[in-house]
């Protein structure tokens, strides 16, 4: 599986090849392509997987970064389930529109580094998704084309604090948007195939539990129709992450709910894929600020 990551090493940021032994750095080798968001948008994947065939490990000492480290949009798919839909306990039915909100890359960080849980509030939820990276720019595109406009894929775990989601009646945004709540990655994997999306299982486990056990076919609002009608209001850039629903499962969902503590671990695995592992921490104990 041809794999593409953004991470830190001796104090610099690189992109390059995703192996069992280590990264292979590619970025020294394309300076026109700063980081993987000008490879997107130049269509170079395929170029990086030529340059890095043969190619000695650089680095087995790093640190993942997000994959797209500064993507113009970063735009989520809320309850896109019909058991998610079914938690609310409000008697409604599918919804005729997709509910979506926005997420700043700093919400984020990259794989095997800590989800931080703020002080301000505890409720520090996970919630495993796909994300799909849009590598053919469009506006108003067509269901049946917008699988064309995907490049790679990656996971991200759209860690929330829950109690924040709840402050206002009609947005989520101050909920999804703490610093290093959540993740994405660990890697980028070109999207060749329909097959890698349509019938693709996603699993969430916390400390080895699985939370969430679900399969993409059972989307209310399948992905094509996520790119269709996101791109209806606005124009999808190159490097543009739509990360595209989580499953029914959630912590906040259990009675009494199990939120994200010090010390746990979040894997969020879809077969073709990869895993994207977190710990939790807390800000003020040595966690990422």
């Amino acid at each position: 599986m041809t794999r593409f990551g953004t991470y830190t090493a001796d104090g610099e940021t690189f992109y390059g090849a995703v192996t069992d032994a280590g990264m292979i750095a590619l970025s020294p080798q394309f300076p026109d392509w700063p980081t993987l968001r000008e490879v997107i948008a130049a269509d170079g994947l395929a170029a990086l997987a030529q340059a890095a065939e043969g190619q000695p490990v650089t680095h087995t000492d790093f640190t993942y970064e997000i994959p797209i480290p500064n993507p113009e949009k970063i735009i989520c798919v809320g309850v896109n389930f019909p058991d998610r839909n079914a938690e609310y306990k409000d008697g409604s039915a599918q919804p005729k529109h997709m509910s979506l909100f926005p997420r700043f890359p700093r919400s984020f960080t990259g794989a095997e580094r800590p989800l931080i849980r703020p002080p301000e509030n505890h409720t520090l939820d996970y919630e495993g998704e796909v994300a799909v990276v849009i590598g053919k720019p469009g506006r108003r595109i067509k269901p049946e084309d917008a699988y064309g406009h995907i490049a790679a894929l990656t996971l991200a775990n759209e860690g929330t604090i829950r109690d924040w989601v709840r402050h206002a009646k009609f947005n989520v945004t101050q909920g999804k948007n703490w610093d290093n709540s959540g993740a994405i990655g660990p890697w980028l994997v070109p999207f060749t195939d329909a097959a890698q999306l349509d019938n693709a299982r996603i699993i969430t486990r916390v400390n080895g539990e699985i939370r969430q056990d679900d399969n993409l076919a059972r989307m209310m609002f399948p992905i094509r129709e996520e790119i269709a009608y996101i791109s209806t209001f606005t124009t999808l850039q190159p490097g543009d992450v739509i990360i595209t629903g989580t499953p029914t499962g959630a912590g906040a969902r259990f009675d009494p709910p199990k939120y994200l503590k010090p010390g746990d671990v979040v894997e969020v695995e879809v077969e073709g894929i990869g895993t994207l592992r977190n710990t939790v921490e807390d800000e003020f104990s040595g966690g990422e600020a």
